[in-house]
């Protein structure tokens, strides 16, 4: 489902999360998520797109739809458009319109599926101004996450409850997984596990330049099950395995 609304008053329920905003915004529904509606007043005209998964079936879209993270995102998350992403928006819904109710013929699926495609492509877009406009709240976002990924490791308790995870970091900012992922893309260049990875890295090479700790231990440590994965993602970090690192730092 892709929606565009501004609500009054009512209930707004995209899993458990309530839809608590009231600025003209989009969001977006994957299938098989539970939405509940009730009492729901409008500040002016909004609308819903459905389709069924199987309607993109044989169509490119089918499978890039998938690189939309926005999907994944939660209703607090939506994304706010301005005037004039909101009239692009309207045009690309009236196309669609008119083709599903006038005439349709063996052109009408591959136009609608093209609209639908230009509407997505869009908000790709306006999400990416989004967070440049929120660049502050960004900022913050990004520090607070550092700060949040460093005092899990520092307390210690990294061997009894395992790897921070991208899921973890998410809930300590009440923020969806896939939402902090794209915005710290956005800001830093580096997804969220790719941030976690190079901070546990991090520790990874004091360890083994300060401890006795041998490679496996070192990996435990820090949480991994996997000694040899951990030494594959070192060497991916650093460019030479944490044996190598630590026999060039001796020497």
């Amino acid at each position: 489902m892709i929606g565009i609304k501004k609500l009054r008053s009512g209930v707004f329920l995209y899993g458990r999360t309530k839809y608590d905003h009231n600025s003209g915004s989009m969001s977006f529904v994957k299938p098989r998520q539970v939405v509940e509606m009730k009492n729901l007043d409008f500040e002016e005209d909004g609308f819903l797109i459905f389709f069924h998964e199987d309607f993109l079936n044989g169509h490119p879209l089918h499978s890039e739809i998938k690189k939309y993270g926005f999907f994944e995102y939660e209703v607090n998350e939506a994304l706010h458009l301005s005037s004039i992403e909101e009239k692009i928006i309207w045009d690309l819904h009236s196309k669609i319109k008119f083709e599903y109710y006038n005439n349709q013929d063996e052109y009408t699926r591959d136009i609608i599926i093209g609209h639908i495609d230009s509407i997505l492509k869009y908000s790709q877009r306006f999400y990416k101004r989004q967070f440049e406009d929120r660049y502050t709240a960004t900022g913050k976002t990004v520090s607070k996450f550092i700060e949040i990924l460093s005092a899990y490791l520092e307390k210690g308790d990294v061997p009894a409850n395992g790897l921070p995870t991208v899921k973890f970091m998410a809930e300590q900012l009440h923020l969806s997984p896939r939402y902090l992922s794209d915005l710290l893309k956005r800001e830093t260049g580096k997804t969220a596990i790719e941030l976690i990875h190079i901070r546990l890295i991090s520790e990874a090479k004091n360890l083994l330049t300060g401890s006795d700790c041998n490679v496996a231990e070192t990996a435990y440590s820090l949480g991994f099950d996997n000694p040899p994965y951990f030494s594959r993602l070192f060497k991916k970090e650093v460019g030479v395995s944490p044996l190598q690192f630590r026999k060039q730092f001796l020497n």
